[in-house]
């Protein structure tokens, strides 16, 4: 492998409509010989797959950064995020269990957990291999088998994790990848045998999702867009402040839907923070994305760096001040010429109702904006139509706890952010989605209870 920004990495055929339905037909007969394995075999089948995963790490890194452009620090971690998803599921594997309740007479009732049959994952280009991670970890622990497919502008990595899989020893079709875009996945969304459907992208596309998957009644889980408020109080550890910042906007080129992209910042230091910002984003290393000190990648490709450029473009019309970045950039080294590379951008003078403010820009973009009271900067957190996540950074805890309670979002963060361990539950309020992944709650969304009521005497009919 090696980088090449700009060129194409290789051509993959789109799935039709018989290589969907090839798919889903070989994982519904992969199904039935995993949903009848016990939770300590399929245990023992996903250790061994976060196991390899765990010890080619390096090597499926690289794979990542070439497929997305990500930096190769962002992608190591990625791969460790996904092994231990793997590793964290096969451990609730074998403790999946229903309950016993005893009712008059001796009779009695108890419920079975029991697997949803073939699901469908469809991923993003952000975080290709971790998704597809986060979505067959909870699935295949309950006994589901899954038809996966990824962006076509990352389809290369999950490949290797559907290769991984049967290494491991999952039974043949049990985790298939099928190639495309929105056809492909209109295919899958329609098709009789899928029980349920993940979807991790934009809202208007999870929004044609739900309307196809209503047709059939799929469950869905929709993990979607955010722009997600950070709140600096002005009794912040300002340092740690400005590296949430930081984190919170420019991880993965700022292509992150929980990014805290609207900076509300306590206007006792607000020119304190912001010259702090800008100085730190002006450092940030900009380049090719598999040497060790790269740490901004580049954008996935030609038409979104033209979009995000837009966004940055409107916000200077309607008033808002670049304070640093912003522009195209060219790296030195002729090879990476035609890569898709920017500038971080900060801006200032930013007002609640410009577009940058309000539409999820998905780039390296941060938007500062003053604020004076805690009850005044919660009601402009909370005004849009998103509620993925939030931050505060503040040395209050009472307040911290206050804050995080009032912000309408699925996931907060208290003097840190985009930090997401496997162990919590990931999701939305709002138009950001529903559903869960991670955590025990994403089982609930790859099973199904059924209740079994047993009568210990005779039946007592009224007729």
């Amino acid at each position: 492998f090696k980088t090449c920004p700009g060129r194409v990495l290789c051509k993959l055929p789109c799935s039709g409509e018989k290589e969907v339905d090839l798919a889903v037909q070989s994982a519904k007969a992969a199904f039935k010989v995993w949903s009848q394995m016990s939770g300590m075999e399929r245990c023992r089948v996903m250790l061994e797959a976060a196991r390899i995963i765990r010890e080619q790490r390096e090597e499926i890194a690289t794979m990542e950064t070439i497929n997305n452009g990500k930096s190769i620090l962002e992608a190591r971690a990625d791969i460790e995020i996904s092994w231990q998803c793997l590793e964290y599921y096969a451990g609730l594997a074998g403790s999946l269990a229903g309950e016993h309740i005893q009712l008059p007479g001796g009779s009695f009732g108890y419920t079975r957990r029991e697997p949803l049959g073939v699901c469908v994952g469809i991923g993003a280009w952000n975080y290709p291999f971790q998704i597809a991670c986060w979505k067959a970890g909870p699935a295949l622990a309950c006994g589901n088998a899954m038809v996966f497919k990824p962006s076509p502008f990352t389809p290369i990595s999950v490949v290797r994790l559907a290769e991984i899989f049967t290494e491991a020893g999952v039974p043949k079709g049990l985790f298939n990848v099928v190639q495309g875009g929105a056809t492909t996945g209109q295919f899958l969304c329609h098709h009789p045998d899928v029980a349920k459907i993940s979807f991790t992208g934009s809202v208007p596309t999870g929004t044609k999702i739900m309307e196809m998957a209503a047709k059939g009644i799929k469950p869905v889980t929709l993990e979607l867009g955010g722009k997600s408020p950070l709140i600096i109080f002005s009794d912040c550890s300002l340092d740690n402040a400005v590296n949430g910042a930081l984190m919170a906007n420019f991880l993965t080129q700022g292509e992150v839907c929980c990014n805290g992209t609207r900076v509300f910042v306590e206007r006792k230091i607000l020119d304190t923070f912001t010259k702090e910002v800008v100085k730190r984003t002006q450092k940030i290393k900009i380049g090719d994305p598999l040497l060790e000190d790269t740490r901004m990648g580049a954008l996935i490709n030609k038409p979104h760096l033209n979009r995000v450029q837009g966004f940055i473009k409107q916000a200077k019309e309607q008033g808002a001040e670049v304070l640093c970045g912003g522009d195209l950039y060219v790296p030195d080294d002729p090879k990476l010429k035609n890569g898709y590379y920017m500038q971080p951008c900060v801006l200032g003078n930013c007002k609640d109702d410009m577009t940058c403010v309000k539409e999820e820009i998905f780039g390296p973009v941060m938007s500062i904006l003053p604020f004076d009271t805690e009850e005044e900067v919660l009601e402009r957190a909370n005004d849009t139509k998103y509620g993925l996540a939030g931050g505060v950074f503040t040395r209050d805890i009472q307040k911290a706890h206050r804050v995080v309670a009032a912000l309408k979002a699925g996931m907060c963060f208290i003097n840190n952010y985009n930090v997401s361990p496997v162990e919590l539950p990931f999701g939305g309020y709002k138009s950001s989605g529903f559903g869960r992944e991670n955590g025990r709650a994403a089982i609930e969304y790859y099973s199904q209870l059924k209740t079994v009521c047993v009568e210990m005497g005779d039946v007592e009919s009224v007729f």
